[in-house]
């Protein structure tokens, strides 16, 4: 079973990705709506809260793991690698090495949380490719609680999003690079603020298709995957909206599941 955890709702733009990239595969996604928004906590409480939704979804048969939250796997991918045994993936990556092909100009622009910013992670992934490579960062924290709230049709979502892009719009980006995966579901409000030449970079099809090619390869895994078209959905906290965002993701009603966080049992 593919395991995948995010902070809330957004990373089921991931899960979706993967469902439409490997149909028939199991997956078990685990969103932390109670704890959520991960951007603004310290780098140990993420590393905690990392730690538990690996936990929990190894502990539900995950043979798998996709840290589907940029602030996650900015502060934690490398430490869950090494403490769990099993395959790890995580959006950074994917979206990186995509911005990197296709800026054309070498201004690559980010948005995330304050903790997938202040990490400074994707700048240096993207500097260790190309160290000619332009990276301008632009921590959006009101982003999330915004996507959570489904206040994605909001004037006042329109007008913080103004704000938060004109800083790259200024720095002449032609790469956008979406670092949080609540943020595909702004893409709308996104694309008309940051203008249309810009290239807006969504980590969570590369990822998938890198998922396919990892599983493709590794036939002892691939066997051992069920593959019973079962996806099941967990949430810490269960709210109207959060529902709703995730009806509108996979386009069918999803049966989210709560249970209890930090013990997630």
């Amino acid at each position: 079973m593919i395991g995948i955890f995010d902070s809330g709702v957004g990373g089921m733009t991931v899960a979706k990705a993967i469902e439409n990239a490997l149909p028939g595969y199991d997956t078990l996604y685990f969103g932390d709506l109670a704890r959520t928004p991960y951007g603004s906590k310290s780098p140990e409480t993420i590393l905690r809260y990392a730690r538990e939704n690996t936990e929990f979804l190894l502990s539900q048969g995950a043979q798998l793991i996709v840290v589907a939250c940029n602030s996650a796997a900015s502060v934690a991918s490398d430490v869950l690698r090494k403490e769990y045994n099993v395959p790890l993936f995580e959006v950074i990556t994917p979206a990186v090495e995509k911005a990197v092909a296709e800026t054309r100009n070498k201004r690559i622009g980010i948005i995330g949380t304050r903790a997938t910013v202040r990490s400074a992670i994707y700048q240096k992934k993207i500097e260790s490719k190309e160290a000619s490579l332009q990276v301008y960062s632009q921590a959006c924290p009101l982003l999330v609680p915004l996507v959570e709230e489904g206040w994605l049709k909001k004037p006042e979502t329109k007008r913080i999003l103004r704000q938060y892009l004109a800083p790259l719009k200024n720095h002449q980006v032609d790469t956008l690079v979406l670092g949080c995966t609540h943020y595909p579901l702004l893409r709308p409000l996104i694309l008309p603020r940051i203008g249309k030449k810009v290239s807006v970079i969504d980590s969570s099809e590369v990822l998938a298709g890198q998922l396919v090619d990892f599983i493709e390869n590794s036939p002892d895994l691939s066997h051992e995957l069920s593959r019973n078209g079962q996806h099941q959905h967990f949430v810490s906290d269960l709210t109207s909206a959060a529902q709703a965002i995730a009806d509108k993701i996979f386009q069918r009603r999803v049966d989210l599941q709560l249970v209890d966080s930090p013990e997630l049992k």
